[in-house]
């Protein structure tokens, strides 16, 4: 087992599923916004406006400036908001950028802010309240995590050491980045090596070069993963080569100098087949997977200790070559969003005060720019 220090100040996940108020179910939502990253050798994030009934509308396409790399990130976490829904940071695998975009009020437009070095093919970002960030870089060659300072009244990121600090494996493929709530760790995925990166994470905001603990997954290959408020990680796992094999673990943060994970819920199954996304309701109570290839959304309920039990393995089906790709959540915990790779659309459900999920459409986009089966990646909400 190895170790390692981070430095930085206070971190904690700003995705919108944590930093949005307690789930709404049953009470009337809000308006909002949701944003899908395109991917493509020019890349762009093409915006909706979202309807008080979840519903969407395509507002405009807004050039990252950057290129996609046109196949799948096999990361979660690409595309990311920040927690006043005041910048959007997108990232640009195939020129080693970051994008950090300025959301207008309502969120119907976007003004490029931005372009920075990230290190080498950024795949996923995971943002901190307190004024830092991280990028995870999957290439092969450096296989890493890259740091940055935030600027919270202008969104602009410095580069804190310009160098990236490497994961526990050189081919480990990792899934996400993401902070614990307490932000003094920081969790990597590897799903080759099916292992968890634990940094810790000093006061300063700068990354050091010493060891870290990996940690073995309770599941084969560990991919997206987001903590809850309550310091309890939820990592979905892919479970191939095994067919009907995807699972989601919960783990404990135990903090300090050495952050350790203990797990809750080992491998709880879906029976279904390579499951990479995962959100968790602002409450905690329901979490949802998506599985790439049986096209699933997964539900399961979470207790009070951070426990998780599977209610349904096909909630909801997306359709035959839909290929779900990432979820995220609008702020309030009304709806759930789904971005569907292989047909070039977002699905959309209203979450039900059982956790079951009520379609409002799987075709929003469809058409407008999302490409079809050529590798969309990274979607955002409020």
């Amino acid at each position: 087992m190895k170790f390692s220090t981070l430095s930085s100040i206070g971190l904690t996940s700003l995705t919108a599923v944590l930093a949005a108020p307690s789930a709404s179910y049953g009470r009337a939502p809000s308006k909002g916004a949701v944003f899908a990253l395109t991917n493509a050798v020019d890349n762009a994030v093409i915006a909706f406006s979202r309807n008080e009934d979840g519903s969407l509308i395509k507002t405009g396409t807004f050039s990252t400036g950057g290129h996609g790399q046109g196949v799948d990130f096999d990361t979660q976490g690409g595309l990311q908001l920040s927690a006043d829904h005041r910048f959007l940071y997108a990232v640009n695998p195939a020129d080693d950028h970051v994008t950090v975009f300025e959301v207008a009020s309502g969120g119907s437009s976007l003004k490029k802010i931005q372009s920075v070095y990230a290190g080498d093919q950024p795949l996923s970002i995971s943002l901190s309240s307190t004024g830092f960030a991280y990028v995870l870089d999957g290439s092969v060659a450096s296989t890493g995590i890259f740091g940055f300072k935030v600027n919270r009244q202008t969104g602009l990121l410095s580069p804190l050491t310009n160098s990236t600090i490497a994961t526990s494996s050189p081919i480990g493929v990792p899934g996400t980045v993401t902070f614990a709530p307490d932000g003094h760790s920081l969790i990597v995925t590897n799903k080759v090596s099916s292992t968890i990166d634990v940094f810790s994470v000093a006061s300063n905001g700068h990354a050091s070069l010493g060891p870290l603990t990996s940690v073995a997954s309770s599941g084969l290959r560990p991919f997206g993963a987001i903590y809850g408020r309550s310091n309890t990680l939820y990592v979905v796992e892919s479970g191939l080569p095994a067919l009907g094999n995807a699972a989601l673990s919960t783990y404990h943060l135990n903090g300090g100098q050495s952050p350790v994970l203990e797990p809750l819920t080992k491998s709880a199954k879906n029976q279904q087949t390579d499951g990479c996304w995962v959100v968790v309701t602002p409450d905690e109570k329901f979490a949802y997977t998506a599985s790439f290839i049986t096209a699933a959304i997964s539900s399961y309920s979470v207790a009070k200790n951070g426990t998780a039990t599977l209610i349904k393995g096909v909630e909801a089906f997306t359709g035959e070559g839909s290929e779900p790709v990432d979820l995220a959540l609008s702020s309030d915990g009304a709806y759930l969003y789904n971005l569907l790779r292989g047909s070039g659309a977002i699905a959309a459900w209203k979450i039900q005060a059982d956790g079951s999920l009520k379609s409002i459409g799987n075709s929003f986009g469809k058409g407008q720019g999302i490409p079809v089966a050529d590798g969309a990646s990274g979607l955002a909400a409020y």
